[in-house]
């Protein structure tokens, strides 16, 4: 009877190892919040593109300049031709404008 309880003993501790490890290998890529500033200039998922499937339209609209930054992620931006409205900071990404980085040379 103790070598079952034991064994019973030994196979709770491994699949409790196992778990632990299992955990930090899938948290091991996985990025924080992101963090935006005001003044950073972002693109905004379109989520509206699954109802009109094409593989080659872009899934980011944009550039827009964050407004304001709210607490629990809310974000607000705004462009030139629209009024200023709110979004989650799940939505959004940072742009980067290759146009404006004269450091950049591309040789073929």
């Amino acid at each position: 009877m103790l070598e079952l309880e034991e064994w019973c003993y030994h196979a709770y501790e491994n699949t409790k190892l196992y778990k632990e490890q299992t955990k930090r290998l899938h948290d091991a890529p996985l990025k924080g919040p992101k963090e935006f500033q005001v003044g950073d200039r972002v693109l905004l998922y379109k989520s509206r593109l699954k109802l009109f499937p094409g593989k080659l339209r872009s899934r980011w609209s944009g550039p827009f300049t964050v407004t304001q930054v709210f607490s629990y992620g809310m974000i607000e931006i705004a462009n030139p031709q629209t009024k200023p409205f709110k979004v989650n900071g799940h939505r959004l990404k940072l742009y980067w404008d290759l146009r404006s980085n004269d450091s950049l040379l591309l040789s073929l």
